[in-house]
This record gives structure tokens, C-alpha cells and sequence, in this order.
């Protein structure tokens, strides 16, 4: 458990500036006291900026990992099918969660090899495995980032650097984010697509036959369920995702 919040609060903390981040090297007391001096004020200031960056962490680590491709993909996935919520909300997040562990395995052991034991064996001051998480990171990100969203982003904070492993983390961390989302929705739409097609020849279908009033929703949906039961949907969906990284 004790690990487990260290890696946390490395990998948060490994992408705020330096000069804020160094504040929390020092040891943190949770004790109740009055402030005497401004370096205890200082201190209460830390506390503060760090349980609200800790409020943030779900949000940070989500859109810093493969989580937004491949819940998105696997949303697309089940509105295609048109079975409500079918599966659950709860399923298709778990099922993301446990994939985005699956594809950043590599990333996180890396970052566990070259900075976290480090850091707990007091081989690496703070600074320098605040320094070591990032690398892992910005390279996962960097290899799937769209050059043109990155320029985007570039051109509009003034950031002129042609050697990208010095581009600011700020600045990369939204252009993976849109990059993931123009891929996530592409994806979505080769999903549709197939079953577009079943739509469409069961409305004309109906049509044909006089039949207006049947919504044509009620006969596609179990050829749709037939077709990605016998294709092994699931499976072809999956095996997609995980190489498209």
C-alpha cells in the first residue's frame, strides 16, 4: 500500500513545475498547530496544494494512459450494438481500466525500475526521480501524438524547441489527449459501420414489405447480436485496441 501511494504521488508530482513540486520533499506533519512562523504557513500551503492535486490524480492519470482510447472505442462498441446498457457502464470502465493496465505494464515497470526503487533505496535524491518518471511517459505519449497537434499547441504557448523530448509536459499532455480522441474516434466509426449496414437492409426490407409501423430497431438488434456473437466481436475489438498501441 505504502508503494503503491508512493508511485502516486512520483508519477503527479513528476509533472509539476520543479520549483512547486520540490515542496513537498520535505517531511509533511499532520499535526494540529497554531502557525508561528511563515515556514509554518509554508508548510500548512503544501498540505493544501497537495491533497488537491491528489484530488485530481484520477483525472491526470486517465488522460495520461491509454484509459481514453479505449473506453471511447468500447462506448462506440456497445451504441453500435444498440443495447442500451448492455453491458453496464461498470463493465466497459472496468474492462478499460484493466486493459490500460495490460498496455502500460512496460510503461510503469519502467518507471518502477528507473525511478521508484531508486528513490526508496536512496540512490536518487527527489528531483532527480521526478526527473526519471517523466522519460517513460513522455515517451509512450510522444509515440502517439499527432505532429500537427502538437504544433497546435506549441504555436499557442510560444514554444519554439525542435528537439521534442525537451517540448514542456504542459504542452504535450493536451495534444496526446486530442490526438487519442481523433483515434479513438475513428476507430469508432469502422465499429459502426457494419452494423449501419445491417440497419439499413432490415429498414428497406420492412419498406419493402409494407410493414412502415415496425420500428426497424426491434427486428435489426438480434441480427446485430447474431452477427457479433458469430464474428467474436468481442475478441476482434479487443485484439484491435491493444495493437493499435
Amino acid at each position: 500500500m505504502r508503494k503503491g501511494l508512493v508511485v502516486l504521488l512520483i508519477i503527479i508530482l513528476g509533472f509539476l513545475p520543479t520549483e512547486t513540486a520540490s515542496a513537498f520533499e520535505p517531511a509533511v506533519d499532520f499535526r494540529l498547530t497554531t502557525p508561528e512562523t511563515p515556514q509554518d504557513v509554508v508548510g500548512m500551503l503544501n498540505i493544501f496544494l497537495l491533497l488537491t492535486v491528489l484530488s485530481l490524480a484520477p483525472a491526470i492519470l486517465v488522460l495520461l494512459t491509454s484509459f481514453t482510447r479505449t473506453v471511447i472505442v468500447l462506448s462506440f462498441t456497445r451504441n453500435a450494438l444498440a443495447t442500451q446498457q448492455v453491458p453496464p457502464n461498470q463493465v466497459i470502465v472496468g474492462l478499460s481500466l484493466f486493459l490500460t493496465l495490460f498496455i502500460m505494464a512496460p510503461v510503469f515497470a519502467q518507471i518502477n525500475e528507473q525511478a521508484l526503487q531508486p528513490y526508496l533505496a536512496g540512490e536518487l535524491t527527489y528531483d532527480e526521480a521526478l526527473t526519471l518518471v517523466q522519460g517513460p511517459l513522455r515517451e509512450f505519449m510522444l509515440a502517439h501524438t499527432r505532429a500537427h497537434d502538437l504544433e497546435l499547441f506549441m504555436d499557442i504557448s510560444g514554444v519554439e524547441e525542435t528537439n521534442l523530448e525537451e517540448v514542456p509536459i504542459l504542452t504535450l499532455i493536451p495534444a496526446f489527449v486530442i490526438s487519442e480522441l481523433k483515434t479513438a474516434f475513428q476507430m469508432g466509426f469502422i465499429v459502426f459501420v457494419p452494423f449501419l449496414v445491417i440497419d439499413m437492409i432490415i429498414a428497406s426490407t420492412l419498406m419493402s414489405m409494407g410493414m412502415m409501423m415496425l420500428p426497424p430497431v426491434m427486428i435489426s438488434l438480434p441480427f446485430k447480436i447474431l452477427l457479433f456473437v458469430l464474428v467474436d466481436g468481442w475478441h476482434l475489438v479487443v485484439k484491435s485496441i491493444l495493437q493499435s498501441f
